[in-house]
């Protein structure tokens, strides 16, 4: 039977090392990698756990932020795929280990997509420490889970993105349009995108240029709309447009926006719909402060 209290003691930062050598050495392994989780716990003793039989605690040593990178060079060889993918993720893993992991096929199945999923080479797409070949290599993947995890590293280059604009999966296009670093030029052909999903992530995107806002206001979906709503780049003029939507959860999202005028949040304040009055009065009363 499970000691819930020994694990949230294992977890505590607040524990001391002598008590955390003590329950790295506990019999249940749920309490082992309770320890491994734990944000203080000594390298000393990541360092035993990253040789644990059980492969959840190696899994946890390699996702820790305190693990070394000894200690992660290790466990990129580990035996099991979803250490590796740990040490994959893990934004303290070196390039040269990053790069090696890149070739790794290793699959999972996911319930939620009814697909396979390369695990380890998505982890290593989404690490930002991943060599930029790296990711430019994993951006052309057959399957469009790994580009869409290329896409959405936070170093990926310009370039790599501008080329995935136009990706069959509109996976990959959803994450290129997501991406902080997409330029305007990607947004607004994006913004014309067949899909709702990819029209979407244009629209909640502050790096979205005006013109694109404000087409995409007149959208027929309203999750587009109150996404451009919500955007703190749309302009007076579309926020204007948007205070007047027939949809509530819009024109609730528009007394919200910190770029909304304060003429149009005096008129939502007096809005027909109680939630979109009360968000526009809440918003005058933070502007007084």
């Amino acid at each position: 039977m499970r000691d819930w209290d020994k694990e949230e003691g294992a977890e505590d930062p607040d524990t001391d090392g002598e008590e955390l050598v003590s329950l790295a050495l506990d019999w249940d392994w749920h309490v082992r990698r309770a320890v491994a989780n734990n944000p203080c716990v000594p390298v000393e003793i990541l360092r035993d756990l990253a040789k644990d039989r059980v492969q959840w605690v190696r899994e946890a040593v390699a996702a820790s932020p305190g693990a070394d990178r000894e200690i992660l060079d290790m466990l990129a060889t580990d035996d099991d795929g979803f250490v590796r993918a740990a040490v994959a993720l893990n934004q303290k893993t070196s390039p040269e280990a990053l790069a090696e992991l890149s070739y790794d096929e290793t699959m999972d199945f996911d319930y939620s997509l009814s697909k396979n999923r390369y695990i380890v080479m998505e982890a290593v797409a989404k690490n930002p420490n991943s060599p930029e070949e790296v990711v430019r290599t994993l951006s052309e993947h057959a399957e469009e889970g790994v580009r869409a995890a290329a896409v959405a590293n936070p170093g990926v280059p310009e370039d790599v993105l501008s080329n995935r604009k136009t990706d069959l999966s509109w996976s990959v296009r959803r994450g290129v349009a997501r991406s902080p670093t997409s330029t305007a030029d990607i947004l607004v052909h994006l913004a014309q995108d067949r899909i709702q999903d990819v029209r979407a992530a244009v629209a909640a995107n502050p790096n979205t240029p005006t013109s694109a806002l404000a087409s995409l206001a007149a959208d027929r979906d309203v999750e587009i709309r109150t996404a451009v709503a919500a955007n703190p780049s749309a302009d007076g003029e579309t926020l204007a447009i948007l205070s007047r939507d027939w949809s509530w959860k819009v024109r609730e999202r528009v007394a919200k926006n910190p770029a909304t005028p304060e003429e149009l949040v005096r008129k939502l304040a007096g809005d027909p719909d109680q939630s979109v009055g009360k968000a526009a009065r809440a918003r005058q009363e933070a502007d007084r402060i």
